[in-house]
């Protein structure tokens, strides 16, 4: 899982000439980090290491919180078109998301959804200061807020919409979510209706008359977010999955030498095996989605975007939602597994219902 962009676009408007002279390191780089806490790329680290060694019950809900906030940020862009800060008079210290619409912004929604949703799952689940997880979580959420301004992409008006969104969508959103989860895992027809719900959501996304990144960055936390969940059903119908025989609340205890080599032996390999998979898988998707449309996959990697349905943007859409859902399965079904038979496995993976 990695940045929804292709890496030409970000490398071209990377590059371009910088305007400006930074007098203050230390504030460049808290907000360049804090930025990054809030990009697709920290997730893509954040969320499979979330899984794999700490908890997937939480990690589940989590993540279906993250992509329908992150959805209707997005969508919420493409259809009020508000552009971010003209530059000048405003310093943009960061090109990469300039493409996109400012308003909400979703780096102040992905800010507010992760941080506190990880809290409300795991307030009754696990023993530590809450009052200490809530203050934490704000100074994330304030680091990354604080960041979009500094770097000259957002409005004040920007983050505070954003924000206030963000809270009044996780009300209903996180007991829902809590309640969805048993389902997914035990309805049989939890794929079909998840794949059908995805497809149908990015199918009617807004059509607007010029082309963003914003359609292919959703795209990609939708269809992560229905791998994930195919491969915990997976886990859960084949009878991998049983109920722990300690109810909660549970200690947090300090990981031995052992535990932390095994969590580290996890780590590695499983971004080795998801770096390679989703070389193979954008690869083999981007031609196979070429082939079914007769288009020339040459023509049209160097095609330029020209509108968000043009046939360029309908492969990329296509092959990221297949690429990226497999992934969110790997992550979930094929690597954990892996673990299991390198006995590196995590001992409490397959009892976090």
């Amino acid at each position: 899982m990695t940045d929804g962009r292709d890496f030409d676009e970000t490398q071209s408007s990377d590059s371009e000439p910088k305007n400006y002279v930074v007098t203050n390191k230390f504030w460049y780089y808290l907000f360049i980090l804090g930025t990054e806490l809030g990009d697709e790329v920290f997730y893509a680290v954040f969320i499979p290491f979330w899984f794999w060694n700490i908890d997937g019950a939480v990690g589940r809900r989590v993540v279906m919180v993250w992509a329908v906030v992150m959805y209707v940020g997005q969508l919420i862009k493409d259809l009020l078109c508000w552009t971010r800060p003209s530059s000048p008079p405003v310093f943009r210290l960061q090109k990469k998301w300039s493409m996109e619409y400012g308003m909400p912004s979703t780096h102040a929604m992905v800010g507010i959804s992760i941080p506190f949703s990880v809290i409300v799952y795991t307030y009754g689940r696990y023993q530590y200061s809450v009052p200490l997880g809530i203050a934490f979580a704000t100074a994330w959420c304030t680091v990354i807020c604080l960041s979009r301004l500094y770097l000259g992409m957002h409005t004040v008006l920007d983050i505070i919409v954003g924000v206030l969104l963000a809270l009044s969508l996780m009300v209903p959103l996180v007991p829902l979510v809590d309640a969805l989860d048993i389902y997914i895992l035990t309805s049989y027809w939890s794929p079909i209706l998840l794949i059908i719900l995805s497809i149908s959501v990015l199918y009617f996304y807004p059509k607007g008359d010029m082309w963003t990144p914003t359609r292919g960055d959703t795209t990609l936390v939708i269809s992560v977010c229905v791998g994930i969940h195919i491969g915990a059903w997976t886990n859960y119908q084949l009878g991998q999955m049983t109920e722990a025989t300690t109810p909660p609340p549970y200690t947090i205890i300090w990981p031995s030498y052992e535990m932390l080599g095994l969590s580290l032996l996890r780590t590695v390999l499983g971004f080795s095996s998801i770096v390679a998979t989703r070389a193979i898988c954008k690869s083999a998707s981007y031609a196979t989605v070429c082939f079914l449309l007769r288009l020339n996959s040459a023509e049209i990697r160097r095609t330029a975007h020209t509108c968000q349905f043009s046939p360029k943007s309908t492969v990329e859409i296509c092959y990221k939602y297949i690429t990226y859902l497999l992934l969110g399965f790997n992550t979930l079904y094929l690597l954990p597994n892996a673990f299991k038979l390198l006995h590196i496995e995590r001992p409490t993976f397959y009892t976090e219902i």
